[in-house]
């Protein structure tokens, strides 16, 4: 049951970052869009319905944590506190800057709360990213399973090289996520964007699959033939959009989806069997076995979580499709 629940948190966590990552994308080319009201309207009414509602699966995967290994929810937010911390004010000031921004019509007004979605969303891009990395590179955890290191260490260089890809994956969903929504000129801008942040994104798989290689952490991704189907979803996503061209938008932005499917999911396979492993000692770390809660409450959690989740997919499916189309008007939506 303990593998069941790794592999079903996985899943949640990859499909939060696949729809609040085009939100976050679209604020993370936020200084980079065109500077006048109609554009940035137009960008913040393609995510304004549903950017509170992707957050959801953040939510319930971080309270699901709580109940499936309760250890690695204790050390973890011990663990990472500051940047947790961080993560949750980036989070209500970009919620706070999307709702507040078009209260007043004064130039000064919107421009403050601009800058705050915009830096928040960036930074909430890299520190998602940080955060990964270090779980994958392992974390300083002794024996009585404290977290012995500081904010600073956990800026080290191979988690901000996850960080930079994870900018600029997510900056490229956004992209292609903006292509589907707008219309010229709007579009052209976010197409060429689109196809510079290929390049990037490109580039950084190339350097963090390198980079990951080199720290011996990524050895279990070939142990099992199911496991390939990960990197071969990455590379699927890379050639679909590649195939997309510069006018099939769809096809562009279910790729950065395969994408982003396929490195978290590489990821996952990295970390299995572990949750939080001790760059101390082996022994230390957390894994399914050792961190899970009984059976029998990983069980009804897991009842309880189906049928929850199916209100969750429901109304993640119904408010996309009653707000599908393009976004013309500031503010606005067909």
């Amino acid at each position: 049951m303990s593998q069941l629940w790794f592999w079903w948190l996985a899943g949640m966590f990859t499909v939060y970052a696949l729809l609040d990552g085009y939100d976050l994308g679209v604020g993370a080319l936020y200084f980079w869009l065109p500077r006048n009201d109609e554009s940035r309207g137009i960008a913040l009414a393609a995510i304004g319905p549903v950017w509170n509602g992707n957050e959801v699966w953040l939510l319930a995967a971080g309270g699901l944590l709580v109940v499936s290994f309760p250890r690695v929810y204790a050390l973890g937010f011990s663990g990472f506190y500051l940047a947790l911390i961080l993560v949750l004010w980036f989070l209500i000031l970009r919620g706070v800057a999307i709702e507040f921004r078009g209260q007043l019509g004064h130039p000064l007004w919107k421009d403050f709360w601009d800058a705050g979605f915009g830096s928040a969303s960036l930074l909430l891009a890299l520190l998602f990213g940080v955060a990964l990395g270090n779980l994958v590179r392992g974390l300083p955890i002794g024996a009585n399973e404290n977290f012995q290191g500081t904010f600073r260490l956990l800026l080290n260089p191979y988690a901000l090289a996850v960080g930079w890809l994870s900018l600029s994956l997510l900056a490229w969903h956004g992209a292609n996520y903006l292509r589907v929504k707008t219309n010229p000129p709007l579009q052209n801008r976010v197409r060429e964007y689109s196809r510079r942040l290929y390049l990037s994104t490109l580039a950084m798989i190339v350097i963090v699959t390198v980079y990951t290689a080199a720290t011996g952490t990524m050895a279990s991704v070939w142990l099992h033939p199911l496991l390939l189907v990960f990197p071969l979803l990455t590379l699927a996503g890379l050639g679909l959009f590649i195939a997309a061209g510069r006018e099939r938008d769809l096809p562009a932005f279910y790729g950065s989806m395969l994408v982003i499917a396929g490195l978290l999911g590489s990821a996952a396979a990295s970390l299995y069997p572990n949750l939080l492993r001790s760059t101390l000692n082996p022994a230390y770390s957390l894994t399914i076995s050792n961190a899970a809660s009984s059976p029998l409450a990983l069980k009804a959690a897991f009842i309880a979580n189906a049928i929850g989740l199916l209100a969750v997919i429901a109304y993640t499916y119904y408010i996309h499709r009653i707000f599908r189309g393009k976004v013309s008007t500031p503010g606005y939506h067909p």
